[in-house]
């Protein structure tokens, strides 16, 4: 296993395959992406897992984390988030969050997320914002 920095066209790529699929590339692309820290899990040299990662002052929001369908259950998305929480907290920052699918609570509540706030809908997925607070 190997993470490391992924170019923005890559990381595009992943997105729309994994997130949706039936949507134009355009569609996954963030305005800030050009501001953002990109990363991504190789399993030997194959790029499985992505997230993209911005600062915001003393915070980090990650978005975009998406881990290729036939790769799914292996623990690779769940190595790739417990990587960016500790150099989160190892950075010195206070928080990390992320909009995440309500679907996936299950998912963020084993990293010590927790959800804050009213949850969302945007194309028939419902959202809630999710962060972990560092002491």
């Amino acid at each position: 296993m190997d993470i490391r920095t992924v170019d923005i066209d890559t990381i595009l790529k992943v997105r729309q395959q994994v997130m949706y699929p039936e949507e134009e590339i355009s569609y996954v692309q963030l305005p800030e992406d050009n501001k953002g820290r990109h990363l991504g899990l190789y399993i030997n040299d194959k790029l499985v897992s992505v997230v993209s990662l911005f600062e915001q002052e003393n915070a980090i929001q990650f978005r975009k984390f998406a881990t290729l369908v036939n790769q799914q259950g292996k623990g690779y998305g769940s190595q790739l988030l417990d990587y960016v929480i500790r150099q989160a907290e190892k950075e010195g920052k206070q928080l990390i969050w992320c909009n995440a699918r309500a679907s996936a609570r299950g998912f963020y509540e084993r990293f010590g997320m927790y959800t804050t706030g009213e949850s969302w809908w945007k194309k028939d997925i419902e959202f809630i914002k999710m962060e972990k607070r560092f002491n």
